[in-house]
């Protein structure tokens, strides 16, 4: 069985402020026992499931980049032994620009790291402050420019809008500034402002103005229409990648109707999760979903620790998916994408075709003009990806 494997690294100098993620600030002297743990549950997994192979391989977090090149190294070398990770295949970590140099993007470059995300949020200062980041728009730059030194051809930058009291102006003003980096890849992501972070406290008590849908709506139109002109396609609802040809339209179908054919820098372990294919995490806290069921880790690092180190289990909260669960889940996943989904692969999968299962669904969407349906293929529309989660209920059976 093949899947994508993700690493999660909890550890962060300091939580940002709309974060609900499992980080944790003030225990890098964690570190080095975590490492070991991430490799004592590796060899569980080679030996639990000896015929799972490792398409891609994601260091995400918390701050990935806070791991030291060589603990980096040896997790990817863990992982190439014992799941068969190809050479060549996709190997990305999320990293904060504050905290990498050149002499580390270098190291983690050699060691096996081809693609590289940087979590740059936005490049107005005030609006940094405003999110808790602990860079700067300089260090983003600085950042880059190590990044193409090393060696890195492969770039990912994260923003975030919709941000209380950001106008307009600025946040076209961060693209711009953005684009001139010159990335292979975006990802663009509205805030939400998730209970009990302290920007959504600020919000309810007032301190900060309440973000406003209509102008996030707009800002999100802005973005797509300024990366289309710049060359990128929009490959699912969130995120961008420079095309070897250009897109015509906005939520243009992708070149052959795969993700691949936008061109290389599309993310293909993401393309895992919107596929609903199998993926494997390990670490404090990370998901894993295999056939017929999904878990996750133990959250805090110290208690997975522990418990790999006892030669317990560290899953917890593990459910089983449902047939028809399953059928709605990859509606929902599959539709973010701008390939949607064919009949062909979800007959396959479920040994039914689309119209007997969701015949009703598909043609009150289709007649609304948030979908396009044409027997074979079932896919958003320009104007459906605005209203993706009003979509995406009616496919939960």
């Amino acid at each position: 069985m093949k899947a994508a494997l993700y690493v999660h690294v909890p550890f962060c100098l300091r939580r940002c402020t709309y974060c609900d993620f499992n980080t944790y600030a003030g225990l890098l002297e964690l570190r080095a026992a975590y490492v070991a743990a991430l490799e004592r549950e590796l060899a569980w997994w080679a030996a639990e499931q000896p015929e799972l192979e490792a398409t891609t391989l994601y260091f995400g977090g918390g701050t990935p980049s806070l791991l030291t090149p060589e603990q980096v190294q040896a997790v990817i070398a863990a992982v190439r032994r014992r799941f068969a990770l190809p050479e060549g295949a996709e190997v990305t970590l999320e990293a904060n620009p504050g905290t990498v140099t050149c002499s580390s993007l270098e190291s983690l470059r050699r060691g096996g790291v081809n693609r590289l995300s940087l979590g740059v949020q936005s490049a107005d200062a005030a609006e940094l402050r405003l999110l808790g980041r602990i860079h700067t728009w300089e260090e983003v730059v600085a950042a880059a420019r190590a990044a193409r030194q090393a060696g890195f051809d492969n770039l990912s930058l994260d923003l975030i809008f919709g941000l209380p009291g950001q106008t307009l102006s600025r946040w076209e003003q961060t693209l711009a500034r953005v684009l001139a980096l010159e990335p292979e890849h975006l990802s663009l992501y509205a805030l939400t402002l998730e209970p009990g972070t302290p920007l959504a406290e600020r919000v309810a008590r007032g301190e900060l103005p309440e973000p406003v849908p209509d102008l996030a709506a707009e800002m999100y139109e802005s973005a797509s229409r300024r990366l289309l002109e710049a060359g990128f396609w929009q490959y699912e609802i969130s995120n961008w990648a420079r095309g070897a040809a250009s897109a015509q339209l906005l939520w243009d179908l992708p070149p052959g109707g795969r993700s691949e054919g936008c061109g290389p820098w599309v993310s293909h372990h993401n393309l895992a999760y919107w596929r609903m294919e199998p993926w494997l995490g390990v670490g404090a806290g990370a998901y894993s979903y295999l056939p017929g069921s999904r878990w996750r880790n133990l959250p805090h690092p110290a208690d997975y620790i522990a418990a790999l180190q006892a030669g317990r289990s560290c899953r917890v909260d593990v459910e089983p998916i449902s047939h028809t669960l399953a059928l709605g889940e990859t509606m929902m996943m599959g539709l973010r994408l701008a390939e949607g989904v064919t009949d062909a692969r979800f007959r396959a999968r479920f040994g039914a075709g689309l119209e007997t299962v969701y015949g009703e669904v598909l043609a009150r969407f289709a007649a609304l003009g948030l979908l396009e349906w044409d027997g074979r293929r079932v896919r958003l529309t320009a104007r459906g990806r605005l209203l993706g989660n009003q979509v995406f209920g009616a496919f939960l059976l």
